[in-house]
């Protein structure tokens, strides 16, 4: 299985670069990972570009004959088990999951419309980066379930 996290802008802080590099390290040894970045655009656009020109990079970057998911306020919210579930379901319909985390103003609808899946980790608002963060413990936990191993606890 070969998994894309689509991010769009860069982190600066080593704090979450640690963090992030350290759970990447971890989820390895059950999956290939990529973390794969697009340019934020400027907010001096009106939203509505932003949105569209961050949606082009991103669209850009989705493998075809792939399975993705949206990070999505409106999604579905899942428990760790339920996540680690949905994560095996998948493996039987593609080798590839991509997860989308959009910018600072959230998702283009032509993104959205893309996805396979809409899920909503929380109905708080977080830094994209911090997001990742926990999206990928959360994907490094979903292995730890799946495979019966110390961790999930």
């Amino acid at each position: 299985m070969k998994i894309n996290i689509i991010s769009v802008g860069k982190i600066k802080e080593s704090y979450f670069i640690d963090g992030i590099e350290e759970y990447k390290k971890r989820i390895s040894k059950y999956s290939n990972i990529e973390l794969i970045t697009v340019m934020d655009e400027s907010n001096d656009l009106d939203e509505k570009t932003v949105k569209k020109k961050e949606g082009e990079r991103i669209l850009a970057k989705i493998p075809n004959n792939s399975y993705t998911i949206v990070l999505d306020l409106k999604g579905k919210e899942l428990d760790s088990v339920e996540f680690a579930k949905k994560m095996d379901e998948i493996t039987l319909v593609s080798s590839t999951i991509n997860f989308i985390i959009g910018g600072s103003l959230g998702l283009d609808n032509e993104v959205i419309n893309k996805a396979d899946y809409r899920l909503c980790f929380s109905k708080f608002t977080f830094p994209h980066k911090l997001m990742k963060l926990i999206l990928l413990e959360q994907i490094y936990r979903s292995f730890k379930i799946n495979n019966n191993e110390s961790y999930h606890k």
